[in-house]
């Protein structure tokens, strides 16, 4: 998902933030926080039944987290390309 679309979709979509508690506590659009170190560890509690968007700083680590949880049978999920960083540039 780009920024445009994300920023378009914002509030109908369930944001899954998986930065670190403190780039959360600088920083949040709300959402589900589970850092992305302890994200299998807490997959349960990430419902199967929600359209989720993967954020992160850069989009990087959103991407493996997205890739992480496909792999574990997630089908309604995406990402954000380039992160908050390409949200916030808009």
């Amino acid at each position: 998902m780009t920024a445009a679309e994300f920023k378009a979709d914002l509030t109908q979509v369930n944001l899954l933030d998986i930065r670190t508690p403190r780039e959360w506590d600088d920083f949040n659009l709300g959402g589900f926080h589970v850092p992305l170190d302890v994200l299998l560890g807490r997959i349960d509690e990430i419902s199967r039944e929600k359209n989720w968007v993967i954020i992160c700083y850069n989009g990087t680590q959103s991407l493996i987290a997205l890739r992480l949880l496909k792999a574990k049978g997630f089908t309604q999920i995406d990402h954000l390309e380039g992160g908050l960083e390409a949200y916030l540039s808009l």
